[in-house]
C-alpha cells in the first residue's frame, strides 16, 4: 500500500502580523496537497475574536479543514487562553480507532504536546501509529521532548509497528535528528530529495552534513525557505519521493511550507 503524507504548520490559519484570516488558502492548499494523511502544527480549533470576521468559518477551525475529504482526524490542544485554544492535529482518509494527547512542555513559557494516534489502512486490519508534534524553541527543551517522544515510542508502540513522526521540530542545529536516528533508527523522509541545483545559499548550508547525510528539506520562512524545520520520519516504509513546494502562493497561506512524502508499506 502507498501512502502520500504530509506536514504543515498553518500558523493557525491567520497572517503573522495584523492576525488577518486565511484558513480559506491554507484549506486550498490541503486540496492541493492530496495527502492521505496530514499532520497539522498550530491548528486553532477555536478563536473567539475572528468571529467578528465574515469570512471566518463558523464552524471550528479542524472541521473546517477536513471538509468532506477528511473523514476521520484527530486534535491535540496544547494551548489554551481566554479566547480560544490550539494545539497539533492529524487529518486521514484511513479509519482513526484510537488517539490522545501527551503534554510535553518543558517551561511554563510554551505548551507543546505530542498528538499519538493509531490509524487502519483501507478495508484491512494493518495498524499504523502517527506521531504529530510540535518542538520547542530552546535546544535543551527539544532534546528533553525528543527522549520523552524516544521512550514513549519504545513503551508504547511494538517494535515492528510501522510508524509516522512528522511535525514542526524546530531543529535546525539537527541535535533531534541524530537522537531519532541513533535511538529509534527512523528515517528522515526528506533524504528522499534529490539535490538541488547548487545555489549561494547551499555554499553556507550544503545539502549534506560533514558524515554525508542529506539534509533535511528547507521549510521556513515560506517566502524564501533556508531553514530545516519541518520533518517526516517514517519506520516500516520505503520513501518513494519527497517534496516541498514552490512559488508565492506558498507564502501566502502560512510562514511554512509544507514537506509532502510518498511513502510505501513495506
Amino acid at each position: 500500500m502507498k501512502l502520500r503524507v504530509a506536514t504543515y504548520n498553518i500558523h493557525k490559519g491567520v497572517t503573522g502580523i495584523r492576525g488577518r484570516p486565511r484558513i480559506h488558502d491554507v484549506r486550498g492548499a490541503l486540496h492541493t496537497i492530496d495527502a492521505d494523511l496530514v499532520f497539522l502544527q498550530e491548528v486553532q480549533d477555536r478563536n473567539d475574536r475572528l468571529l467578528r470576521h465574515t469570512q471566518f468559518p463558523r464552524t471550528n477551525q479542524l472541521a473546517f479543514l477536513a471538509t468532506d475529504r477528511y473523514h476521520h482526524h484527530a486534535y491535540g490542544m496544547n494551548a489554551a487562553y481566554p479566547h480560544g485554544h490550539h494545539g497539533n492535529a492529524i487529518l486521514s482518509r484511513h479509519a482513526i480507532h484510537a488517539h490522545a494527547n501527551h503534554d510535553i512542555s518543558d517551561h511554563a513559557l510554551e505548551s507543546r504536546g505530542l498528538l499519538h494516534a493509531v490509524a487502519r489502512l483501507g478495508s484491512g486490519a494493518r495498524e499504523v501509529h502517527l506521531i504529530c508534534l510540535h518542538l520547542g524553541l530552546i535546544k535543551r527543551s527539544r532534546v528533553r521532548q525528543a527522549q520523552f517522544l524516544i521512550d514513549f515510542v519504545r513503551r508504547e508502540i511494538p517494535a515492528r509497528a510501522p510508524l509516522i513522526v512528522a511535525g514542526d521540530f524546530n531543529d535546525w542545529q539537527r541535535r533531534v535528528d541524530r537522537l531519532l536516528g541513533d535511538e529509534l533508527a527512523l528515517v528522515d523522509a526528506a533524504a528522499a530529495l534529490a539535490a538541488p541545483r547548487p545555489t549561494l545559499l547551499d555554499r553556507v548550508l550544503p545539502w549534506r552534513d560533514s558524515a554525508g547525510r542529506a539534509r533535511p528539506a528547507r521549510t521556513f520562512p515560506a517566502f524564501a525557505p533556508w531553514l530545516t524545520l519541518d520533518r517526516i520520519y517514517v519506520r516500516g516504509f520505503e520513501v518513494l519521493r519527497a517534496e516541498v513546494p514552490k512559488g508565492i502562493a506558498w507564502a501566502r497561506r502560512s510562514d511554512h511550507v509544507p514537506l509532502i512524502a510518498e511513502l510505501k508499506l513495506r
